[in-house]
């Protein structure tokens, strides 16, 4: 049961891959560069969760407002900015996440985004999506950089 859950949920990520996700050009997040290099390793207790599926952590010191990454299994990761990419950078532009959904604390909207896949929940108000990073796994080292 497990694999056919991972090898569906691998074919619809593969699916809604796109060379013009709607993140690009977007006005509010600024790009900037980083890599977090060898810093995350499963096999340091501060990263463990990081070896089951389903478990996120947050890297505060990168990004904008920090970078959310999650393992989804079958080492594939996906590492997203927690910046709602709908509105003007903010100290109530930060995202909050629980479970998979990563919320914005501001006042004027309900604007959520699913972490797995960066896409916004029905009720979120703008056109952009989470801005993605990259991730490489090497091992049980896990490298999340914007270049």
């Amino acid at each position: 049961m497990k694999k056919l859950f991972l090898a569906t949920l691998t074919v619809l990520l593969m699916v809604n891959c796109s060379t013009s996700d709607s993140y690009e050009d977007n006005p509010y997040i600024p790009d900037y560069k980083f890599d977090t290099g060898t810093l995350i390793n499963t096999s340091l207790p501060k990263y463990n969760a990081l070896n089951f599926p389903g478990n996120y952590i947050i890297l505060d010191s990168y990004g904008v407002n920090g970078v959310v990454l999650y393992y989804v299994g079958s080492s594939m990761y996906t590492a997203f900015e927690l910046t709602d990419p709908n509105h003007v950078v903010t100290s109530c532009s930060v995202l909050e996440v629980d479970g998979i959904l990563a919320t914005c604390g501001c006042d004027d909207d309900d604007n959520s985004y699913n972490i797995v896949n960066g896409y916004p929940s029905t009720d979120t108000v703008g056109e952009y999506t989470l801005k993605p990073y990259f991730v490489k796994v090497s091992g049980s080292t896990i490298r999340v950089y914007n270049e």
